[in-house]
């Protein structure tokens, strides 16, 4: 197409010059009441008198046609200066000239935009951490950046065997709808997706119903029949690692004239597409390098988030390993945590109805509720699961002495008998060994009574306070054996141990199983959490803290108790009084635990609002159904 010379006609020096310009331009006066822009891209052939400004617009380019004796200055924005009356090859060089200085700023005007565009997709394909929208992202931009009407996305799989595949991931099309669902294909040469990730080469295909002779590849044209479309021009690009790994195909469909207008039919779609210059070659092949760097890393992200999952599930199962009886805690703990901060996120009322909560703090939360117990890895085994107040054995021991001390009674009453023979012989001795036998029953019973009541009073359930009584009295209680000394059932310290008023620990042992939110922080504080998560040691320690100040391990009052840790301290109380597999507790009724909760808020321990939240939700729901056996008791609250 000529390129267009326009001359001011009121200029007899730029008239006599465009006179002298050929057939090679497009050569017309200048409308008298046209703007600038309405010309570019031009070169205007003007006189010395031309309206100064009238033509500063940086896509044209003003020759002007001067006498000799005409003065200056002359506006700076003229391209060039030529005397009136040059020659037609010196005019039509200037002319040229200029045309080829508008291509060359247009040039780097496009590249400039290209590199602006090219680093912006960088910075937000590097910036994205969600797979699926970067994905959408690499292939949206690259369709952008080459006016290509459709386009798909491949990413290459490969098993644990070394099998490898393509995913067929991503589809996007302007001009007609087209369903879509995530596919494998084989990773061969037959597909032209599979050809240039096992070749590594960008292929552009002018037809892709005519592809060169001798191509492994054949199209598939059973999309176009069945969508009415016409897949003509192809660009299909690897995207290639720095380390030279092929990790999926970006494949654009129809370059056309004006990206935001869609094709209206296939004859259309015949007369109007381009094929991919080598300037889109060259655009797409960068952003698929990018695109390659971005997914590749997103890989690694998702790999190192998936290798921090397995490590917090493994420590979960660790710590539950230990402590057997509490397995699952964690887990259910976790569920129903971050389904409470859900439903606060939901919330658009009340105390906490402007509280958010991101993708990253919710992550957070998750991890933190996960391990909240993690410090009990520092707690002894034998006071993490004791189940009864007595240790294992010492019951035993105890039930051992008192046969030991029935043995040395009976001895004892045996030497009376004994005794009575050979100072009196068989006179009386009917009378007397009935009235012995009848006082070493009353002690055998007595010992027997004793160790019932030492058994009973081993459960962790409360214990009535006349129960209380009699453990303080056996202990000071003492029984002569056979040589004459005294012995007692049960030492002083036992005594203390079995009286007990609730639960099976003992003052310093509920001190040390309050300590593991203390390992469980120092624990949590020595891993590198990353920016999103480093408040999971915090909120971790902070589940034992009651609003009122009056829980552990650092008394915190009110909102000095993360908002996400007074979410976990609810859930963990439910989850402690529901479950059945304590052995120091059946496990409660749903409403009876949520009466304890109840009791809980109205002594000031636990946030209100948010109970209230939990309940009209409903959150144990989520949890799995337990077995548990209620029973007429008094309310008992949890041992966590």
């Amino acid at each position: 197409m000529p390129r267009r010379v326009r001359y001011d006609a009121a200029s007899r020096a730029a008239a006599a010059a465009a006179g002298l310009l050929g057939d090679e331009f497009d050569v017309a006066p200048l409308p008298a009441s046209t703007d600038a822009s309405a010309l570019v891209p031009a070169v205007l052939l003007l006189g010395a008198d031309a309206p100064a400004g009238r033509w500063d617009d940086r896509r044209l380019r003003v020759v002007a046609l001067v006498e000799g004796e005409e003065p200056g200055p002359w506006p700076g924005y003229w391209y060039a200066l030529l005397p009136a009356g040059v020659s037609a090859p010196i005019l039509a060089r200037a002319v040229r000239n200029a045309f080829a200085d508008i291509d060359h700023v247009a040039a780097l005007t496009q590249l400039e935009h290209e590199l602006f565009e090219l680093n912006e997709i960088g910075i937000r394909l590097s910036a994205e951490r969600n797979r699926d929208a970067l994905l959408d992202t690499i292939l949206t931009r690259a369709r952008e950046i080459t006016r290509s009407d459709a386009g798909s996305l491949y990413l290459v799989d490969e098993t644990a065997d070394g099998t490898r595949s393509l995913v067929f991931v991503l589809a996007q099309n302007d001009s007609v709808k087209i369903p879509f669902r995530e596919s494998h294909l084989p990773l061969t040469s037959e597909s032209v997706a599979g050809h240039v990730a096992l070749s590594g080469e960008i292929l552009n295909l002018a037809d892709a119903y005519h592809p060169p002779p001798g191509v492994p590849f054949h199209i598939n044209r059973s999309f176009d029949e069945q969508a009415r479309y016409r897949t003509k021009s192809m660009l299909v690009v690897p995207m290639r690692t720095p380390q030279g790994e092929t990790i999926g195909v970006l494949q654009l469909i129809n370059c056309k004239p004006d990206f935001g207008r869609p094709f209206a039919s296939v004859e259309e779609t015949e007369r109007t597409v381009q094929r991919y210059s080598q300037r889109h070659q060259q655009l797409a092949g960068s952003l698929a390098s990018q695109a390659a760097v971005a997914i590749h890393n997103s890989h690694l992200v998702e790999s190192i988030r998936r290798l921090f999952e397995g490590f917090v599930q493994a420590s979960v199962v660790a710590i539950e390993s230990r402590d057997p009886t509490t397995s699952g805690h964690s887990f259910r703990v976790a569920d129903l945590t971050v389904g409470l901060a859900q439903v606060v996120d939901r919330c658009r009322t009340g105390p906490y109805g402007d509280r958010r909560f991101s993708a990253e703090e919710m992550t957070e939360l998750r991890y933190a509720a996960l391990l909240h117990d993690f410090g009990k890895v520092g707690v002894r085994e034998q006071v993490l699961v004791k189940a009864k107040k007595l240790l294992p054995g010492e019951l035993e021991r105890i039930g051992q002495r008192v046969e030991l001390i029935k043995r040395g009674v009976e001895l004892r009453y045996a030497g009376k008998k004994i005794e009575h023979l050979l100072d009196k012989g068989r006179r009386r001795f009917t009378e007397q060994t009935a009235a012995l036998d009848a006082e070493l029953a009353a002690y055998l019973a007595e010992l027997d009574e004793s160790l019932r009541r030492i058994t009973a009073a081993n459960e962790p359930a409360v214990l009535p306070r006349d129960i209380a009584e009699q453990i303080e009295r056996l202990a000071r209680r003492t029984f002569e054996d056979h040589r004459g000394k005294r012995r007692r059932v049960i030492t002083p310290d036992e005594a203390a141990i079995l009286s007990i008023r609730r639960g099976s620990l003992t003052a310093a042992e509920f001190k040390e199983i309050q300590s593991h939110v203390v390992h469980t922080y120092t624990f949590l504080s020595k891993i590198p959490w990353t920016k999103e998560l480093r408040g999971v040691p915090e909120i971790a320690r902070s589940h034992h803290e009651k609003l009122d100040g009056t829980g552990y391990p650092h008394q915190r009052k009110g909102d000095e108790i993360p908002l996400q840790s007074r979410m976990m301290t609810i859930a963990d109380i439910y989850d402690a009084l529901t479950a059945g597999d304590r052995p120091y507790k059946r496990g409660v009724s749903r409403d009876e635990a949520l009466d304890i909760l109840g009791d809980e808020r109205r002594a000031g321990h636990v946030d209100g609002a948010l109970l209230d939240l939990f309940v009209d939700a409903k959150l144990w729901e989520l949890m799995p159904a337990w077995t548990v056996s209620p029973r007429p008791a008094e309310k008992r609250h949890p041992r966590r």
